[in-house]
């Protein structure tokens, strides 16, 4: 798989699940990537709570980041 694909299918996942509802609490980094954790802030009562996605690829990192920075700056 193309480096970029593998991108994209990383961000398609971020993205999914902001869409529904889910906000990033938590990071872990290691060296072969980062773990994401997501908590449910929707009105769904079937929804899981929470989502955990490994991300590898260096510009989905850079990606998450982003968006991280741009959730704290509205909580403030």
């Amino acid at each position: 798989m193309s480096s970029y694909r593998e991108f994209a299918l990383e961000r398609e996942k971020i993205d999914f699940l902001l869409e529904q509802g889910y906000v990033m609490t938590a990071v872990t980094e290691n060296l072969s990537g980062a773990f994401i954790e997501f908590t449910y802030e929707g009105n769904d009562p079937k929804k899981e709570e929470k989502e955990r996605l490994q991300v590898l690829h260096p510009d989905s990192r850079k990606y998450f980041s982003t968006i991280l920075f741009q959730q704290q700056k509205q909580l403030k």
